[in-house]
């Protein structure tokens, strides 16, 4: 790659000439103000008008996040002409910003907040009439309010390119503009995922997940049994909202403020990811020993699966009958856990801590009950139960790092139930499994390195005994839309294929702490490429250090089926784990 020679407020640098101003200022160690650009451009319109610098030559104050780097160039971004347009940029999106800031949720990730004082904008500095507000909080998962949304644009490029379904733009022209789904509808009443992607990028409270803490607290006040179940993926993010850097492992202080805050069991989803593995994996082999519809694609993922039953319910048939390992848990919870305690199902409330906001409408779906039980009665994002922990004065950094799970039925987990929060990760559980199943023999290395990885599509053959068995990972529905069309077309050649909703998986659901390098001076300048990476270290680092890998040799899942299931794919198994799904679901239900 070619280098340009550029000077910056008077000092030569040589950057790459791919660059735009923006990123070659940052690359240098100054740190110009933006909004909408996101994803080192990728979510970028130019549009808020908060990054102008001074270039000599230009005509005027350039947008730097869309203006490329050139031989010879000279940047000023601090002369006064640049200084006071930045900060008059700012004065006019607060002029039409909702600044209710003591009761939003995203106080203290706000980017419009914190850039407001880098320029040194003046509140009030403009007034006058502000937009119509919208406030959408009919969906499950989601809450959208453009009384706080700046127009950055975002969140529409972000459902476009890394979901390709664009159901967000912008609505309205002129000083009525908004963004929202067609119509100004619900998400709701939207093909919509709920993965929640869109809040990750959004720099304002305009979008945020439905909390249901209030539930919670009811809960508690009710006197309920109440039981937190907490996913494989929430331990690599949560110490994030302590302030602890990237790829740190929480599980331990996590599992410490549960338990204080008054939890009757904490327990792990990683034992629902085992129980998946058991029906799943039994499934395919059923499926592939008689005959059935291959490929099995999971369904682990309820943001998947809702985009499935928006654009592609003619595949159902392929799709695992499986529930996702936190509703088997709470069903499980429901009746085995609570037969063996002498509780009426009824007085225990299950509480799912998620890395996702699909899980909330998922949790919803009136086929995710048994005899009139709801499977899960609530569910928390890693950033909702880190408010609570805060809340009550919990001090992250004296908690001890060495607390456990409660060990009470549900308690042991294994290695292939940590890796469901990273792509590929149910992918290899599951083979794990079919292998024994298939061979009777353990697969001697453990580890099927050929599935591992975060490119949006890949692919790999696995020796069976002999039998190679073909099988595809994808996150990302634009991703998966390329193995989606070859199911549809009959031209797949897989045996199995795993889906997660958003990239990279669980790791980064759309419920996890926020990265957003305006908040994170101590990390990495590329941080925005690693995060991942370094979360899924964490789960890779835990399955390696348990005693027990495959989910068939968890004793806690073996006493389940001996005792309460009988066998994989039982009937009372089929009643309590397995579900069905919506075809032909309404896009655009007719508006109310």
């Amino acid at each position: 790659m070619a280098l340009v020679n550029i000077k910056i407020e008077g000092k030569s640098y040589q950057v790459e000439d791919s660059l735009t101003v923006l990123e070659a200022c940052r690359k240098c160690g100054y740190n110009i103000p933006s909004l909408c650009s996101f994803m080192d451009g990728r979510c970028s319109l130019a549009s808020c008008r908060v990054c102008l610098v001074e270039v000599k030559g230009a005509r005027g104050l350039v947008a730097s996040c869309a203006y490329p780097v050139n031989e010879g160039m000279e940047i000023s971004i601090s002369s006064p002409k640049a200084t006071a347009a930045r900060r008059t940029s700012v004065e006019l999106l607060l002029s039409n910003h909702q600044k209710n800031c003591l009761q939003c949720e995203k106080n203290g990730k706000c980017e419009l907040l914190e850039v407001s004082k880098m320029v040194g904008a003046r509140n009030g500095k403009y007034l006058g009439v502000q937009t119509k507000a919208t406030l959408d909080e009919v969906a499950p998962g989601l809450v959208r309010n453009t009384g706080k949304c700046i127009l950055c644009g975002r969140c529409i490029e972000t459902c476009k390119q890394l979901q390709g379904i664009g159901i967000l733009g912008f609505e309205n022209r002129g000083f009525k503009t908004i963004v929202s789904p067609a119509q100004n509808r619900s998400f709701a009443d939207s093909p919509c995922m709920q993965c929640g992607q869109c809040v990750l990028v959004c720099p304002t409270g305009a979008l945020m997940e439905h909390s249901e803490i209030d539930k919670v607290d009811q809960a508690f006040k009710d006197g309920k049994f109440v039981v937190c179940q907490v996913a494989p993926a929430v331990r690599a993010a949560i110490a994030e909202e302590f302030g602890e850097k990237i790829g740190t492992n929480g599980t331990g202080k996590m599992i410490a403020a549960l338990h204080r805050l008054g939890f009757n069991r904490v327990f792990d989803v990683n034992f629902g990811a085992d129980l998946t593995i058991m029906e799943e994996g039994n499934e395919l082999i059923h499926r592939i020993k008689n005959g059935g519809v291959l490929p099995q694609i999971t369904s682990c993922s309820p943001g998947w699966i809702n985009y499935m039953e928006y654009y592609y319910s003619d595949i159902i048939p392929h799709i695992s009958t499986c529930k996702s390992p936190h509703t088997m848990q709470g069903a499980i919870t429901k009746s085995y856990f609570a037969e063996t305690h002498n509780i009426d199902p009824k007085d225990i409330y299950v509480v799912s801590i998620m890395p996702c906001t699909a899980k909330k409408y998922e949790k919803s779906r009136k086929e995710m009950e048994v005899n009139g039980v709801r499977d899960v009665d609530a569910v928390l994002t890693t950033r909702e139960i880190a408010r609570m922990i805060k809340r009550v004065g919990i001090n992250w950094n004296k908690l001890p790092e060495d607390e456990q799970f409660d060990q009470d039925l549900l308690g042991q987990y294994s290695g292939a139930g940590v890796i469901f929060g990273v792509t590929g990760g149910v992918m290899e559980a599951a083979l794990r499994t079919a292998y024994n199943v298939l061979t009777g023999k353990e697969y001697g290395p453990i580890v099927f390195d050929n599935v591992r990885g975060l490119a949006g599509v890949r692919e790999a053959s696995v020796d069976v005994d002999g039998t190679i068995l073909k099988v595809a990972i994808a996150s990302g529905m634009a991703n998966a839309k390329i193995l989606l069309d070859e199911v549809r077309n009959g031209t797949s050649p897989y045996a199995f294929i795993e889906i997660m909703g958003c990239p990279g998986g669980c790791i980064n659901g759309g419920g996890q702490p926020y990265v957003k390098p305006i908040f994170l001076p101590n990390e990495d300048d590329n941080i925005l490429e690693t995060y991942k990476q370094k979360r899924a270290s964490v789960l890779y680092s835990e399955d390696e250090r348990q005693v027990v890998r495959q989910s068939h040799n968890n004793p806690d899942i073996i006493a389940l089926y001996k005792n309460y299931l009988g066998h994989p794919l039982s009937e009372r198994a089929e009643e309590l784990l397995h579900t069905h799904y919506e075809a032909h679901r309404e896009r655009f239900p007719n508006k109310k």
